[in-house]
């Protein structure tokens, strides 16, 4: 069966809303996964792992295959799924594509860097109706192609 694949460890609760909305229309399975620190409720199918570091994104990573929906704000994770087959896509919309992620992932690095230097960088802005339309319009269109 087909698959979207929640790393629910920064995913907002309007994209899961919107998720599970979708997921009433097409015949996918919904598997979430997050640490033991958060509190994720309702879901169909919910994967509780360890609080160490990368433990939701080794997980996704083991449960990801071929044609699977991963929806995720980790830039190196969306790479590492795509990898295998699966297509990913932001909590706010943007599908990750093959030609961009050399880009994403260079900026990733050259902000950590930066930060492991002493910088500081922003952090996402506030949540908006135009990311909830954006994301539901852009999995939908995911959903639809498979």
């Amino acid at each position: 069966m087909k698959t979207v694949i929640v790393d629910a460890d920064a995913c907002p609760k309007p994209s899961r809303e919107i998720i599970n909305i979708l997921l009433q229309k097409y015949p996918w399975e919904l598997v979430t996964i997050a640490s033991f620190n958060h509190q994720i409720d309702g879901e169909q199918r919910h994967i509780v792992v360890g609080d160490e570091p990368q433990a939701a994104d080794l997980a996704v990573m083991q449960l990801a295959g071929q044609g699977d929906i991963v929806v995720t704000q980790d830039w190196g994770l969306a790479a590492l799924v795509m990898s295998k087959g699966a297509r990913a896509i932001s909590p706010r919309g943007m599908i990750y594509e093959e030609d961009k992620m050399d880009f994403l992932l260079e900026e990733r690095h050259i902000k950590a860097q930066f930060r492991r230097q002493g910088g500081r960088t922003k952090g996402p802005a506030a949540w908006s109706p135009e990311d909830s339309k954006r994301f539901r319009t852009n999995l939908e269109r995911m959903l639809q192609l498979s």
